[in-house]
């Protein structure tokens, strides 16, 4: 399997402020490489987020913009390439939204959820929090909602079901993000 996994964490409920966001590249069903950055939202913080993920305004008045760190990853997000993540839903719309934002057209690209594939695959779990599902399966979660814990444990997951299950029941939970 050849994918990406990213995972956003945000300053605030808008889904334009992404302050941080990991990606792990996975090429021939190995984790190749990641990648990980802080980004300056250029919003406020709600103290609710900080209390999430940790991350303080502080920590990125001196980090990228997003369109700084979009040039480096929109290699990424093409429509042969499958973007994985857990609750996709939501790091897919704070993908768009923050490129919407600064008015950059956001891309065509496949994606699959990984929280929807444990529930079908898992039913019996208690429940289909990322971190719960790592527990099941004996993933190393080191930092719940860091960034690249978070994109390397959803990685790791997608990686047990293909060995376990096969790619056949994992391809009907492929979708396409349009614009």
């Amino acid at each position: 399997m050849n994918f990406i996994a990213m995972d956003f964490e945000t300053a605030s409920a808008k889904r334009f402020s992404a302050c941080s966001l990991a990606i792990t590249i996975v090429r021939n069903s190995q984790i190749q490489d990641e990648f990980y950055t802080l980004i300056n939202p250029q919003t406020p913080f709600f103290w609710r987020n900080t209390q999430v993920h940790g991350i303080h305004e502080r920590d990125v008045k001196d980090a990228p913009t997003f369109p700084e760190v979009w040039e480096h990853i929109q290699e990424f997000f093409t429509p042969d390439k499958l973007v994985i993540a857990h609750n996709a839903t939501f790091d897919n719309s704070v993908l768009k939204n923050t490129l919407l934002h600064f008015e950059i057209e956001p891309p065509v690209y496949q994606t699959l959820d990984t929280l929807k594939t444990s529930r079908q695959l898992f039913p019996a779990f208690p429940n289909h929090k990322l971190n719960t599902i790592c527990d099941q399966l004996n993933i190393d979660l080191h930092h719940h909602h860091n960034a690249l814990d978070d994109a390397h444990a959803c990685a790791n997951i997608l990686l047990y079901q293909a060995n376990h299950f096969g790619t056949a029941p994992l391809r009907p939970f492929v979708r396409v993000v349009n614009r």
